[in-house]
């Protein structure tokens, strides 16, 4: 194999593992991934959401743990309560259910569950820790 036969197999290898890697957020915003949610809007634009809502869970977490400030608009416990299942009761005990379809699309690991309840009015998972 020439340089140049590799340089061209290696460009083609890279714009394969862009564009595979790109596809699933972009088609996140087109494609209704999860059951929707009980209320009639979201404490932000659903687009924002999308991008944005783990960035407000770690700012709404170092409020509340760091600095003592607990609200309740961008908590977990208010997302759960609003979107968890019908059928479950949950966000996350099933692969069709709100937190873990998306997640599981995008191919992004939950680690939220480990401490928090996956519940509405359930309390959390590991004691002296707020659901």
């Amino acid at each position: 194999m020439t340089a140049r036969m590799f340089a061209k197999l290696w460009m083609l290898l890279a714009t394969l593992v862009v564009a595979g890697a790109a596809t699933p957020l972009a088609m996140a915003h087109e494609y209704d991934v999860h059951a929707k949610p009980k209320g009639e809007r979201c404490v932000e634009p659903t687009d924002f959401m999308r991008r944005n809502h783990m960035e407000l869970l770690k700012h709404h977490r170092n409020e509340a743990l760091r600095q003592g400030v607990r609200t309740t608009k961008h908590s977990l416990k208010g997302c759960v309560e609003c979107h968890a299942s019908a059928k479950t009761g949950s966000v996350a005990a099933s692969k069709e259910d709100f937190c873990v379809s998306c997640h599981a699309y995008t191919a992004v690991h939950l680690d939220c569950w480990d401490c928090h309840a996956t519940k509405p009015g359930k309390k959390a998972l590991k004691e002296g820790v707020a659901p």
